[in-house]
C-alpha cells in the first residue's frame, strides 16, 4: 500500500474530518489547536486549549470537539508520545466550534454531576444527537475508568449510556444506524450495542453485560479511534502491534479481523472521503504526519459531513 504524506510536523494529530471542499480538519492535541489542511496550506482555525481530540460536524454545520483536558508528552526515539494527566489539566469537556469565526463554546463538562475526565471520540446519529466516549485520565499509580455517553448538540441533554470500562476510545455507528461500536484502548477489544433509539439500547446479557464484545486481539496492541466502512466492517486504528509498527485492524461484524501495517508505531485515526469514499486519511501521530492512501473498500459517509 502506497502512502502520500499530506502534512508533517503536526503536534500529535488526531480526529480528521474530511470536508466537501477537499480540506481536512484535524486536531493537534499537543498544541491545543484545530487545524485545516488543504493544497499544501495549513491554517489554525480554533485554539480550544487543553487537549482537543475527536471531531465531528453537527447538523448545524458547526464542529463538535471532545476535549480531553491535556496530556503530558514524552519524546522517545524521535516519536512524540502522550502520557499521564498533566499538572495544567483543564478538565474534560465537549465543545462547539463555529468554523467561520473560530469561537469555542463549552457545551458539557459533567454528566449527572460527575465531571467528564477525558472525552475522546464522537459520532452523530441521523436524529441529530451524538455519542461520545470518555477515556478517563492516567496517573503514575492509578487511572480513571471511562464511559460512553449520548447528548444533544444544543446543550439541553446529556446522559450516560454505559460506564465502568477501562479506556473507551474510538466510536462509530453501523451503516443502518442500529449498532454503536466503541474500541477500548488498553484491552484492544471492540464493543457493540444494539440500539433501540437515540441513546437507548437492549443490554446484551442483563443485568451484568450491557454491551457485546465483538472481538479482542490475541497479540499485544492498543486500539485507538475507528471508522466504519460502507460494508459494515469496522476499521480500528491500532498502536504498537506486537511492540512494532501500528496500523489498521479491520474487523467484520462477526469478529473476524485482518491487519494492515502503517509506517508509524502510533497510528491513531482513519477517516474516509473522496467521490467514491475509497480515499483514506490516516493519522501517523507518533511522527506527526497525516497520510493519505487508497483503501480497498469504501468508507461509510458520515451524517452531516456534507
Amino acid at each position: 500500500m502506497d502512502f502520500e504524506v499530506v502534512a508533517s510536523g503536526l503536534g500529535f494529530p488526531e480526529g480528521p474530518v474530511v470536508m466537501d471542499d477537499g480540506s481536512i480538519i484535524l486536531v493537534e492535541i499537543k498544541a491545543g489547536c484545530i487545524t485545516r489542511l488543504w493544497n499544501g496550506k495549513r491554517e489554525v482555525i480554533a485554539t480550544p486549549g487543553g487537549g482537543p481530540n475527536g471531531l465531528a460536524i453537527g447538523p448545524d454545520g458547526a464542529l463538535y470537539c471532545c476535549n480531553n483536558g491535556g496530556f503530558e508528552y514524552h519524546e522517545m526515539g524521535g516519536l512524540l508520545i502522550p502520557g499521564n494527566c498533566p499538572a495544567d489539566y483543564s478538565g474534560g469537556r465537549i465543545e462547539r466550534i463555529d468554523l467561520s469565526t473560530g469561537k469555542v463554546e463549552r457545551l458539557y463538562d459533567a454528566v449527572d454531576g460527575n465531571p467528564l475526565r477525558g472525552p475522546n471520540d464522537i459520532v452523530f446519529d441521523k436524529e441529530g444527537g451524538f455519542y461520545f466516549t470518555d477515556l478517563g485520565k492516567g496517573f503514575s499509580r492509578a487511572r480513571d475508568i471511562g464511559g460512553v455517553y449520548y447528548a444533544r448538540p444544543d446543550g439541553t441533554m446529556i446522559k450516560e449510556v454505559d460506564y465502568h470500562h477501562i479506556s473507551p476510545n474510538g466510536c462509530g455507528l453501523s451503516p443502518d444506524g442500529h449498532t454503536l461500536y466503541f474500541a477500548d484502548t488498553m484491552t484492544a477489544r471492540l464493543w457493540s450495542y444494539a440500539l433501540t433509539g437515540p441513546g437507548e439500547y437492549t443490554p446484551h446479557k442483563p443485568p451484568f453485560l450491557r454491551g457485546r464484545v465483538v472481538t479482542g486481539q490475541t497479540e499485544l496492541c492498543y486500539f485507538d479511534s475507528l471508522a466504519v466502512a460502507a460494508s459494515g466492517n469496522v476499521c480500528v486504528a491500532t498502536i504498537l502491534k506486537n511492540g512494532g509498527m501500528g496500523g489498521i485492524t479491520t474487523i467484520r461484524p462477526d469478529g473476524a479481523s485482518s491487519f494492515t501495517e502503517i509506517p508509524d508505531p502510533f497510528v491513531t485515526n482513519i477517516a474516509f472521503g473522496g467521490k467514491d469514499m475509497h480515499d483514506a486519511w490516516i493519522c501517523a501521530s507518533g511522527t506527526g504526519q497525516l497520510l493519505k492512501t487508497r483503501w480497498p473498500e469504501a468508507g461509510l459517509r458520515l451524517n452531516y459531513n456534507a
